[in-house]
């Protein structure tokens, strides 16, 4: 059995994405985690083979995950999903460290299939990813997005700061890096570019 666990923050998709997984013969899922952060905890106890995630969640994203996953050289595999077909997102996930990306509106079987191949030491891409994967290069630097992605929810510098354990100096000049390189007027100008092209 193919051991699976589960993150995704919308509890419909997360219990949808459940019911159409447990159908398959050889897939068990054996968590799920409303966030990465949730996930990475559950890791132990679980013990699964595959994490399928949402690319965008609270606390920690799925590429966030993926990456730190990677980092701890963990044997588990990562499948993100998304309802994004951007490059600059299936870049980010392959760079993390992830064997698959797909998209959310994909078929079951797909989903099934995408599993079973990265379970088995392959990469799982969805086709209409695939051509356009090395389009454009992501200018952001990690920091610079972690920045940004908090500057869009529509956080102060002096909350950013305090969350990122950054001095508010320092969170200003890593959002006018942004701006600048995105070719914007403003934060909220550069979030919207860096979201379009999937480098959010």
């Amino acid at each position: 059995m193919i051991r699976v666990l589960i993150a995704e923050d919308q509890g419909m998709v997360l219990g949808a994405l459940a019911a159409l997984l447990e159908l398959e013969p050889d897939i068990e899922v054996v968590g799920h985690a409303k966030d990465g952060r949730e996930a990475l905890e559950m890791l132990e106890k679980a013990r699964p083979d595959v994490v399928l995630t949402d690319i965008e969640m609270p606390r920690m994203t799925g590429l966030e995950l993926a990456a730190e996953l990677k980092k701890k050289s963990a044997s588990v595999r990562v499948v993100i999903l998304s309802p994004f077909a951007r490059s600059g997102y299936r870049r980010r996930t392959m760079d993390a460290g992830a064997a698959g990306y797909l998209l959310k509106d994909s078929p079951s079987e797909k989903l099934a299939e995408a599993i079973r191949r990265v379970c088995s030491g392959l990469r799982a891409v969805d086709p209409e990813l695939a051509a356009a994967a090395w389009d454009e290069a992501d200018p952001l630097t990690d920091r610079e997005r972690q920045v940004l992605r908090l500057a869009a929810e529509g956080h102060s510098s002096a909350r950013i700061s305090a969350e990122l354990h950054l001095s508010e100096g320092t969170v200003r000049n890593y959002l006018s890096e942004a701006i600048s390189k995105l070719g914007a007027e403003n934060r909220v100008e550069a979030a919207r570019i860096a979201r379009q092209k999937g480098w959010l």
